[in-house]
């Protein structure tokens, strides 16, 4: 297929976006809580975990490095796309990226949100913000189609089966086989997830890649980084709760897999490797954090397959497990705000 016949002609990476300067933290902290009654005093405690790490989040970073490994991949196996990158939250923004790609010529693109499961902050709101930045375009804006959730591609679950398993390398040979895992993901109000299968798919990549480790040990379904007030209930347990539960059931190691982020940005850098490890060697708990999928060969390979089934109708849509591949267009009522 010749560039001219192809049905899309850009990839558009949608992300969260992160500061890069300590004096660009409390503007990035009050667009991401624009809209919400979220207290002065809470963003900043949040500011102070940027401050941990000077200032910076590597999110932006592990955006450009994932951008270019998308562009070798489709370099060497094709379809020949520009390929852009645009931020919900920060630079770049959609609507600047947009503009961009308006005067390239763009006309219609696909997107990929960097969130694999299905919820109203990770995959409507992405949405959401996309039509909002096409309309601060106008009408030259080109068409932006998402792709869908991969959460139980094949080649996604593989590349979470590798980091884990060097994970579960870091643990001396004779108490290996009996180590815990703990899969974590971004705990969400209740009220969200129940209006998404949020927690169904992620109960379903958690056992896809508990399945494929060796051996059979115990796993469990944790959440993080909780930031809504004490009396609005959210998922649970937390992952510092079972940390506690772990280790007062006398479990020597635990390995943790941070499944439900694919970067390892500030709520990774700080809720796991600096709160949660804090926990745990307060417990006297080794424990062992997973990498995320980051550039993973098989994660950026997956990438491409889903560009490629949405370019050729009728190619294969490869998933994984019981619950088959997920819809490409959103139906109206798909993860509805609370």
């Amino acid at each position: 297929m010749n560039a001219s016949e192809q049905p899309y002609d850009a990839l558009l990476v949608v992300s969260f976006g992160g500061p890069e300067r300590r004096e660009d933290v409390i503007p990035f902290l009050e667009n991401v809580v624009r809209g919400r009654n979220v207290p002065r005093a809470r963003l900043l405690a949040v500011a102070e975990h940027y401050y941990h790490f000077g200032g910076s989040s590597p999110i932006n970073d592990q955006n450009r490095q994932l951008v270019e490994a998308i562009e070798q991949e489709l370099k060497r196996h094709g379809p020949s796309l520009p390929i852009y990158w645009g931020n919900r939250n920060w630079h770049p923004f959609l609507a600047d990226t947009l503009r961009q790609m308006a005067a390239d010529g763009v006309r219609r693109a696909l997107a990929l949100v960097t969130s694999a499961f299905s919820s109203y902050s990770g995959c409507r709101q992405y949405r959401e913000n996309i039509e909002a930045a096409r309309q601060q375009v106008g009408p030259m804006a080109p068409q932006v189609e998402k792709l869908r959730a991969f959460y139980n591609h094949p080649l996604f679950v593989e590349a979470i089966v590798d980091r884990a398993a060097a994970a579960l390398a870091e643990i001396p040979a004779d108490r290996r086989a009996a180590a815990q895992l703990l899969f974590t993901a971004h705990g969400l109000p209740q009220a969200m997830a129940a209006t998404s299968r949020y927690e169904e798919q992620l109960r379903e990549a958690s056992r896809l890649v508990a399945k494929a480790l060796p051996g059979s040990r115990a796993w469990r379904l944790v959440y993080q980084s909780r930031s809504g007030p004490p009396s609005q209930p959210w998922l649970e347990p937390d992952v510092r709760d079972a940390l506690r539960e772990l280790a007062g059931r006398g479990a020597p190691d635990v390995v943790v897999v941070p499944i439900g982020f694919l970067s390892d940005h500030l709520e990774v850098l700080y809720d796991l490797d600096v709160e949660a490890r804090g926990v745990a060697e307060g417990l006297g708990l080794n424990m062992v954090r997973a990498r995320t999928v980051g550039t993973h060969p098989r994660f950026v390979g997956m990438i491409r397959e889903l560009v490629v089934e949405r370019m050729e109708p009728g190619s294969e849509r490869r998933a994984c497990g019981t619950l088959g591949p997920s819809h490409d267009v959103c139906p109206d009522d798909c993860c509805p705000p609370p």
